[in-house]
């Protein structure tokens, strides 16, 4: 029996959805599969879930991939004893992404690990371990209530604060929407469907980037460097008081590194730009190494107002891809620079030393 002529057409569309779905599934599943050899998981690479006490977002406690490890505390790392075991040396690295480090090869690249070691290697004999509290998108007041509920409960004796790029990202966000700037909506928000299709993420950062390549320089917001950051510093200054009044013996700021420098040529600059363009696109070049500057310089007002060590030379690691991954993000190279930027301070710091011995004499009056 031969079917009819609307049949037919019910019976192609059917199809035409059945060979959609299935390419779809087939592309999802290849997708998946090469998250699978480069990263060791079938889905996200980073996963999170929401603290139930400060209501932040944090790394899922025991995620694992090959390159990635979360404790059972949600810090990218080795587990934590606590309490503190008596006579050890902890540090406590607070930031955002760039101290998080999803982008190195693994835990073992990571600056703050790296920072662990390095200290190790000075005192064989000394207890050092560390808590990594970076977590992407935090800014300094996300990073002061994270200190204050998660990481001085684990009594750390040394805190190390690196933060920049999200504070000033927030700050030119709200001026661009107040200002009526259209592109600060192009960097796209997780999508609902983005959560549950690693394929549909992929495609919406890449729809993302290219409206952003496209329409980045049409609509351009003017900063005035000196007008912002006033929370930021308060913020720094905050994390540093909260440190004190709970023990903390050396608090340490340490000035933001980025990828872009002035000089470059636009080729140079447009790899530079490249993460910061998809969250700031209503910035020129020159907007954000102003910016930069000026949120260094508050770095460097905090540490001299409220005693903290200083970790400066932020343009020491070189602005280049074999450092950066992206505008910020540190390659295994450039976490490797960072680590001894900050271990030189900290050992060439009177304070620090003191603390050392007076870990050591513990340890020996203990033994």
């Amino acid at each position: 029996m031969s079917l009819s002529e609307k049949s037919k057409i019910i019976l192609s569309y059917v199809i035409v959805a059945v060979v959609t779905l299935a390419l779809i599934l087939a592309a999802e599943a290849i997708v998946r599969v090469r998250q699978y050899i480069n990263w060791g998981t079938f889905s996200a690479v980073n996963t999170f879930h929401t603290h139930e006490v400060t209501g932040l977002r944090i790394p899922t406690p025991g995620m694992k991939t090959r390159s990635i490890e979360i404790n059972s505390l949600g810090f990218r790392g080795p587990e934590i004893n606590s309490p503190k075991p008596s006579g050890s040396l902890r540090i406590a690295f607070i930031g955002a992404s760039t101290t998080y480090c999803a982008e190195v090869s693994g835990n073992d690249q990571v600056w703050t690990d790296q920072v662990s070691r390095s200290l190790k290697s000075m005192w064989p004999d000394l207890s050092v371990d560390y808590i990594n509290a970076g977590v992407g998108g935090y800014t300094a007041e996300d990073s002061l209530v994270n200190l204050d509920v998660r990481v001085l409960p684990l009594e750390p004796d040394v805190i190390v604060i690196y933060h920049g790029t999200n504070d000033i990202s927030a700050d030119t966000r709200t001026l661009a929407e107040r200002a009526g700037i259209k592109s600060v909506n192009l960097a796209l928000e997780e999508s609902w469907l983005s959560k549950y299709s690693l394929l549909w993420m992929l495609v919406e950062k890449n729809l993302s980037l290219m409206t952003l390549e496209n329409t980045a320089d049409a609509e351009l917001l003017e900063v005035k460097p000196d007008n912002l950051g006033s929370e930021f510093r308060e913020n720094l200054r905050l994390m540093v008081q909260s440190a004190r009044e709970r023990g903390v013996s050396v608090v340490a700021l340490a000035t933001f590194s980025t990828h872009l420098r002035p000089g470059m040529t636009a080729e140079q600059r447009d790899k530079a730009m490249v993460s910061s363009r998809y969250y700031m696109p209503y910035l020129s070049a020159d907007s954000l190494l102003a910016l930069f500057n000026r949120y260094n310089q508050i770095i460097r007002e905090v540490a001299k107002e409220t005693g903290a060590l200083l970790i400066g030379n932020a343009d020491g690691i070189p602005g280049d891809p074999v450092h950066f991954n992206d505008s910020v993000h540190f390659t295994d190279a450039g976490s490797k620079a960072q680590a001894d930027r900050v271990a030189k301070v900290l050992l060439e710091s009177s304070r620090f030393l003191d603390l050392v011995d007076s870990k050591l004499s513990k340890k020996i009056s203990v033994d």
